[in-house]
């Protein structure tokens, strides 16, 4: 049995204080009617707070753009009646002496279901992905609109009384196709031939949430280098083009890096410093300098999108996180499909009982366990 104590210890940033390093890593639910979360999904938090979650990351939701969601009932987090059910949400997990920020998306070129129905797509160069063609490029209006929108996002999420915000900037959504060569092909401002130029709209969408929600408000900012197209995409082959895609947005505003890989255990550059050496986290902390959170199939040992063929994923041992933990390698850690089917899993990895740990179940995909 692991000792998982490092996972337990309190995490304390400039900003953001937590009880632990557990984080709930944001999982899309598309089980908000109407865009209203309701009191089932006050519920679903609420359990994870009440059994040990140090911080919750909800679901993306997301911002007032036409065609911001590509699923019908991803939630939004914008006007009266969706607020209304997100404050019923942060009220719950509070109750429960839980800590929770809102993930802030907008799905850009992708589509997730082809039956539901969208008008025009926001997406830098009319591409999903290279050879894939969506629509029309981002006017400056749109793009000036979007930034308004998670600025607008973000400012609602501290008035609701969030104890921080995500911006979703992995996965080939929106920001991400920005940053992305394969999806950004503009030849103005807003693109270029290196990762520094194509991260000015992030830049400037972080600098917009950083004036709405003052300079102690925590932002957190998920970054990726695979994307749903491409799950090889790199876009930092070196750590000197990792440091020019995060650092200005750190600069921008950004405190906590929420580093999203396949899988945790896997090295970030392997021809540096081994097949042992540091993940993505890893080295995102180490160029920027700021606290950052790794993720990816954490306490599961199944390929990682497995579950989504309806596959299972078996239980993994947590010495290896531990161990990265232990050495300083990263701060905190997102569990996604281990705590999608078990509520009480970090309550039970705290207090030993590894062995009521279940296995992932596909089936927890379509319903709130």
């Amino acid at each position: 049995m692991s000792d998982t104590s490092v996972l337990f210890q309190p995490f304390e940033s400039a900003k953001l204080s937590l009880p632990n390093r557990i984080v709930m890593a944001p999982m899309t639910r598309n089980m908000s009617p109407g865009g209203v979360p309701g009191p089932q999904n006050a519920a679903y938090y609420e359990r994870r707070a009440a059994h040990g979650v140090g911080l919750i990351l909800s679901e993306g939701t997301v911002v007032k753009r036409p065609s911001s969601r590509n699923l019908p009932n991803v939630p939004f987090f914008h006007s009266e009646e969706p607020l209304g059910g997100w404050r019923q949400v942060i009220e719950a997990v509070h109750a429960a002496g839980g800590k929770m920020g809102p993930q802030i998306w907008h799905t850009g070129g992708t589509t997730a279901d082809p039956s539901f129905e969208r008008g025009p797509l926001d997406t830098p160069s009319g591409l999903n992905k290279p050879g894939e063609s969506v629509g029309e490029p981002m006017s400056e209006e749109a793009i000036a609109d979007t930034i308004a929108a998670f600025a607008a996002a973000a400012a609602d999420a501290k008035r609701l009384g969030f104890d921080t915000v995500e911006i979703h900037g992995a996965h080939g959504y929106l920001i991400d196709q920005f940053f992305w060569s394969g999806s950004n092909q503009r030849t103005d401002r807003w693109g270029g031939a290196t990762i520094a130029e194509r991260s000015r709209f992030a830049v400037e969408l972080v600098k917009a949430l950083r004036a709405a929600v003052g300079p102690d408000y925590p932002i957190l900012m998920r970054v990726s280098q695979w994307k749903q197209q491409d799950y090889d995409a790199r876009l930092a082959t070196t750590p000197d083009e990792l440091e020019a895609w995060l650092s200005p947005l750190v600069s921008a505003g950004v405190d906590i890096l929420h580093c999203s890989q396949r899988r945790f255990w896997e090295p970030e550059f392997p021809e540096l410093d081994g097949e042992q050496g540091l993940n993505f986290a890893g080295w995102a902390k180490k160029m920027t300098g700021v606290p950052t959170i790794s993720v990816g199939s954490v306490g599961l040992s199944g390929e990682f999108l497995g579950s989504f063929r309806g596959k299972g994923a078996a239980r993994e041992s947590l010495d290896g996180l531990v161990a990265r933990m232990e050495r300083g390698e990263f701060d905190l850690i997102a569990v996604g499909r281990a705590l999608l089917s078990d509520p009480l899993w970090a309550e039970k990895v705290r207090d030993g009982r590894e062995d009521e740990l279940a296995d992932f179940d596909p089936a927890a995909m379509n319903e709130l366990v």
